[in-house]
């Protein structure tokens, strides 16, 4: 056993052991990402840099980063080499978006397999798979409401995560929905015209399949999610982000003003502009400024403990 530990020390010192435990790390520990969109602000923010635990869903199949090619075949053709536990309500999760299975997307799991969701403006309502016993058992009557003969919490997760949020930069979610229907275009949701305590009302309806997990932004009114292409299956889970290892502000005056590159967001842009025209050549020139600043507070902290406080930084 000695000459084993004494063999491995050594490999490991050589470029290729150093490869050899990199990649294995990042196989089945943890691997980087980072934050490149708006969709989870103000919990999660653009320039995040975070690990990611890939063993909190079991061991998803090993691929090679960065080029996204399967190192072994899916033996159990679920998407993992060794099956775990699912992801839970409120879980943030990494996964495959369904509509390319390559790119990573970070999302909040709002329901789960059977759950039945209705969407309306500024308001997600879930019907829990486990009946309406269970819901007025674990939500003050203040936010249940009553349709389709089923109760259903209105919001459940707002106020216990801080970040969740509904401030459009432009059209919102519901209204981009609106306007998938009216053009035609696929969405996952399906349109009905329902009393929610005897006040009728149009809400976007659909009920989660099993072992599939409806995932959507904290910043719900500007997140492409589960809305519009659908719940993600379990061989798509990846895993579930760990803790920041650098935070960066990177975005350009442009993409925060205009929406050049995606990505507007006034908030930001007025919190440090303060009285200023947001189109002013002195907003542009102090955002200039405060561009590529560090967020040292969320440096080396745990996802689980900054989703739960109140955001301090856009």
């Amino acid at each position: 056993m000695k000459n084993f530990l004494k063999k491995l020390y050594h490999f490991s010192g050589t470029w290729t052991g150093a490869i050899f435990f990199v990649l294995i790390m990042i196989f089945f520990v943890a691997q980087s990402f980072v934050i490149p969109s708006g969709s989870m602000k103000r919990s999660m923010l653009i320039g995040d840099f975070l690990f990611a635990k890939k063993f909190s869903y079991g061991i998803p199949i090993p691929e090679l980063p960065w080029v996204g090619i399967k190192v072994l075949p899916d033996f159990n053709d679920n998407g993992h080499l060794i099956e775990g536990d699912r992801p839970q309500r409120e879980d943030i999760v990494i996964f495959y978006v369904p509509t390319d299975e390559k790119t990573h997307y970070v999302k909040r799991c709002v329901a789960v397999g059977s759950d039945e969701l209705m969407y309306a403006d500024k308001r997600l309502m879930i019907h829990f798979h486990e009946g309406d016993s269970y819901i007025k058992e674990h939500y003050p009557a203040n936010k249940i409401v009553s349709a389709l003969d089923k109760l259903w919490v209105v919001n459940p997760y707002m106020g216990k995560y801080p970040g969740i949020q509904y401030k459009p930069e432009g059209d919102n979610a519901f209204e981009y929905l609106t306007r998938y229907i009216k053009n035609r275009l696929a969405i996952d949701m399906t349109p009905l015209r329902v009393k929610i305590n005897d006040k009728e009302e149009i809400i976007f309806y659909k009920k989660v399949e099993p072992d599939h997990y409806y995932m959507m932004g904290d910043n719900r009114d500007n997140s492409n999610d589960s809305r519009f292409w659908g719940a993600v299956p379990y061989r798509l889970i990846i895993g579930q982000p760990w803790f920041t290892y650098f935070s960066l502000e990177y975005r350009s005056y442009e993409r925060v003003y205009k929406g050049i590159g995606g990505g507007k967001d006034h908030q930001a842009l007025s919190r440090i502009c303060g009285d200023l025209d947001l189109g002013a050549k002195a907003c542009e020139k102090k955002w200039d400024h405060y561009r590529y600043s560090v967020r040292w507070s969320r440096i080396g902290r745990s996802i689980k403990t900054i989703e739960r406080e109140e955001p301090t930084v856009d």
